[in-house]
């Protein structure tokens, strides 16, 4: 595979904690300890707007597939929901007090999971955007999440670096193992089987019904904040705190590219935060404490 780097786009004025794809295939987002969402041009290089204003730190975005509307958790225990096309404010959900730090979209029940310092698990009706259902998973926060509708199964990582899965149909708990000795801060579900990155700096590869760790290796220098595959072709990445991203074979987990400051002087300077890739996988976009936006062709031969 090849990666080059299309553009730098500077612009925020705080580090960055979130990336999203756009509803248009040429556009994507992105969000953190700024006061607003901002959306991007691919095709221009170029910042495109202020999608709306927030009060507080925004930790995740979702783009509720099939629709225009972006799901933005805030640090407050706000999640607020916005019409891309419209360019409006559609619903406002307060769920708690506390932080909110993952969010995963269940398209084939039409709600969004949300997740945060409380350890609740929050299960909201896009129809109504109403909360439905909450759970308590963990007494320490959860700051990451993953679906996979194939399985049936949700995943949670908590504070503690324990790991849960759950049946997306009624949400009760499958298996609950601890896989990491500090938080676990990333998951993924991947061929079946559920990839785990902590802030120990481990790659956990286990079976998400038993949990039992198959195996696990060491992507990175230190804490492993992303896990993302492909759209459609069998690799992933993963983004950490050591200043690089990387790109893996789903199929051996072989490293593919390496990308820091180290290897090339387009990294980043700080740590990456998150990634998302576009629609089609033909773009990957990292964001990262150093207040820069990356965004990466991938072309794979």
């Amino acid at each position: 595979m090849d990666i080059t780097l299309k553009s730098t786009l500077p612009g925020h004025q705080n580090p960055i904690f979130c990336v999203e794809k756009g509803y248009y295939t040429h556009t994507f987002f992105t969000a953190g300890n700024d006061k607003g969402v901002v959306e991007w041009d691919i095709e221009q290089n170029a910042f495109k707007r202020i999608l709306c204003a927030v009060s507080s730190s925004v930790y995740a975005l979702r783009l509720i597939t099939g629709t225009s509307i972006l799901a933005i958790a805030l640090r407050e225990g706000k999640l607020l929901f916005v019409d891309v096309q419209e360019q409006k404010l559609v619903a406002s959900l307060q769920l708690g007090t506390k932080a909110i730090f993952a969010l995963a979209h269940m398209p084939w029940k039409n709600e969004l999971l949300a997740v945060g310092e409380a350890g609740t698990l929050y299960v909201i009706d896009l129809s109504t955007y109403q909360s439905i259902y909450e759970k308590r998973i963990s007494s320490t926060t959860i700051r990451a999440i993953a679906v996979d509708e194939g399985l049936g199964r949700i995943a949670l990582g908590d504070k503690d670096g324990q790991v849960y899965t759950l049946d997306s149909t009624d949400f009760h708990i499958i298996a609950e193992l601890k896989l990491h000795s500090m938080p676990a801060t990333s998951l993924a579900f991947v061929h079946n089987k559920l990839l785990s990155g902590g802030r120990d700096a481990q790659l956990v590869v286990s079976n998400p019904n038993q949990l039992n760790n198959n195996f696990s290796f060491v992507p990175h220098l230190f804490t492993v904040y992303g896990i993302y595959p492909h759209p459609e072709a069998p690799i992933f990445a993963t983004v950490s705190r050591d200043k690089s991203l990387k790109f893996w074979s789903t199929d051996d987990f072989a490293l593919l590219k390496n990308i820091s400051r180290e290897k090339m002087q387009d990294g980043h300077h700080l740590s990456v935060n998150a990634g998302a890739w576009s629609q089609n996988g033909q773009y990957f976009f990292s964001v990262s404490d150093d207040k820069l936006v990356k965004i990466w062709e991938v072309k794979i031969k």
